[in-house]
Order: C-alpha cells, then sequence, then structure tokens
C-alpha cells in the first residue's frame, strides 16, 4: 500500500514522529471508500459506559454484538472503529488487521452523582492497545471541568507511553464541567479553545464538536468582534476550529451528537467539508439506525467528503 500525495503531505505536519506513529496514520488515512483523500470517517461505539446499554442500543439491536459495529464499519469502507476494551477484545481476532481500531482507554457512566466533578475513569492502557493491536489509544478530556487537570496529567503520560511503542493519539476534546455553561460547551471560542487545547497536549487526531456562533467568554468575544473574525457559519466555524489546530496542520474530526435526521447529518458533513476539516466520527447516527439505512447514510457522506454531494 503506497500513500498518496495528500497522506503524505498530512503526515509531513507531524515532525519528530516516530516511524510507527506514523504508520498508524497512515493505515488509518489509507482505509476504507475515503482512503488516500485525507479524509476520514470513524465509527465510535463508546456509548455503552456513558448511556447505559439501552440507550445506545435498543433503537437497533443488533448493536449489542460488538462484531455488529466491526463489520458495519468494514462494510460502509469507514476508516477505524473506536470502541472501549470489551468490545475491541470481542472481535479482535474475528477481524483482526482488517480494519485500524482506536482503543478508548477512559470512560464515564451516567450512574454517577451529579454533584461529582466532571472526570473519566482510564479502563485501558497502552499495552492492551498493542495486544489487540489497535491503530490508536482514544482519551476524553473535559475542558471547564475542575478534573480537567488531572485528566490533562493522564493523558500526557499515556500519550508518552503510547509514542515510544509506535501507537497514535485521538484526544476527545469535550468542554463540560464546572467552568462551562450549557451554551458554552458548544460556543465556537470553546470549541476553538478545546480543540487547541488537544493539539497542545500533542493529540495525533483531534476529536470536538460542532459549534454555534454563541461566544461565552468575554475576553474572548472582544478579540472575536475587533479582528472580525467570521463564525457566522458551520463551514466558517470549521475552518477557524481547523485555523485553531495548528492552522490544519493536526487532523481534525467534528462528532456526530444524538441521533437526527439523515438531512442534518449530510449538511454537517458538506459544512466540515467545505470549512477544511478532515472529517466526522459518527456514533449513534450510524448504528442507532438499521443496517440499510446506516450504510446507505454513510454511502452518502463518503460521496460528500468526496465532492460528489
Amino acid at each position: 500500500m503506497k500513500a498518496t500525495r495528500t497522506v503524505q503531505k498530512i503526515l509531513s505536519n507531524y515532525e519528530g514522529e516516530t516511524p510507527g506513529v506514523k504508520a498508524n496514520l497512515c493505515r488509518m488515512l489509507m482505509q476504507g471508500k475515503l482512503g488516500g483523500t485525507g479524509k476520514m470517517i470513524i465509527l465510535p461505539v463508546d456509548q455503552g459506559f456513558e448511556h447505559g446499554p439501552a440507550r445506545s442500543f435498543a433503537p437497533n439491536p443488533e448493536g449489542y454484538d460488538p462484531h455488529y459495529h466491526y463489520q458495519l464499519a468494514l462494510d460502509a469502507g469507514l476508516n477505524a472503529y473506536a470502541a472501549p476494551l470489551g468490545p475491541l477484545e470481542a472481535g479482535a481476532d474475528t477481524f483482526a488487521g482488517q480494519i485500524p481500531t482506536i482503543l478508548k482507554v477512559n470512560s464515564a457512566n451516567s450512574l454517577m452523582s451529579g454533584t461529582a466533578g466532571k472526570n473519566q475513569a482510564v479502563t485501558a492502557s497502552v499495552d492492551d492497545a498493542l495486544r489487540i493491536g489497535a491503530s490508536a489509544i482514544g482519551f476524553t478530556i473535559y475542558p471547564g471541568s475542575d478534573m480537567a487537570v488531572d485528566m490533562m496529567e493522564e493523558i500526557t503520560e499515556m500519550r508518552k507511553e503510547a509514542q515510544s511503542k509506535g501507537i497514535a493519539t485521538v484526544i476527545w476534546s469535550y468542554p463540560r464541567g464546572e467552568g462551562v455553561t450549557k451554551d458554552g460547551e458548544t460556543a465556537i471560542d470553546v470549541a476553538a479553545y478545546a480543540g487547541h487545547m488537544a493539539a497542545l497536549l500533542g493529540a495525533h487526531i483531534i476529536k470536538i464538536k460542532l459549534s454555534t456562533d454563541h461566544l461565552m467568554l468575554p475576553e474572548a468575544k472582544k478579540v472575536y468582534e475587533e479582528q472580525g473574525i467570521d463564525i457566522s457559519t458551520q463551514a466558517a466555524r470549521v475552518a477557524h476550529c481547523v485555523q485553531a489546530a495548528f492552522n490544519g496542520k493536526r487532523i481534525i474530526v467534528f462528532s456526530g451528537g444524538a441521533k437526527k435526521g439523515a438531512d442534518s447529518v449530510y449538511d454537517d458533513a458538506r459544512a466540515i467539508r467545505d470549512g477544511g476539516g478532515n472529517g466526522s466520527i459518527i456514533g449513534r447516527n450510524s448504528f442507532q439506525r438499521s443496517r440499510e439505512d446506516a450504510l446507505d447514510m454513510l454511502g452518502k457522506l463518503v460521496d460528500i467528503y468526496k465532492g460528489k454531494g
């Protein structure tokens, strides 16, 4: 498999990186129907921890079986499949080498009290990732949480270990917690800040949410207004987040969020494409649909990222 010039250019942005990490990034970028384009669609199935089994899989009961998600990602021609340790182990032999995987190494759950600080437990290790053949580890941070400093220290150590063993790092950077209002969780100034934090922490791939035109931070709001930063459209806001990720030198993908209508999913993808983002990491909007509907929708997303829709 020879990397395309587009992929080679992306990899060249990761100066000083180990060959193993670059090989795993290349593996993900060259996989599936978008292989070689620099665009990515990743299937994340880590919602069982946070939302529980019924909320996650009852809309499409086939999703209770981890093999279903491996096969969905393969048949849809996606770039990678991300999940916690248990589901990846459950298909690691059957699907070995067929699709790159991302081991989600920390997780939260909805049974914690509302007074608990926003945090996630470390639930897997870099050695687990090596053992099951994962291309990357995935780690969530909550900028805005009182526990954010602890989370950043944890991923700093895990990233260092992963890098030494040739494993890439994906950071889910989700503003949440005591320092962020509900509207602020998706405010453009906060979203760009979250993406930038992930880049500063050494993420090879950054996952953030799509944002609104709300500005939460008063001092930041002054700068946005004084400098005339365009945040008027979703594509413009994506472009600003790409700029915040080292001026496009880090791969940045955007989450799909809760299940919604297919047209909204397509509109989001067009905005990500037009804003220069690298793609979508889309879970509930795919696996909560029937297999037939999910494959149809994912196929249309591939076409959008190829500029056909």
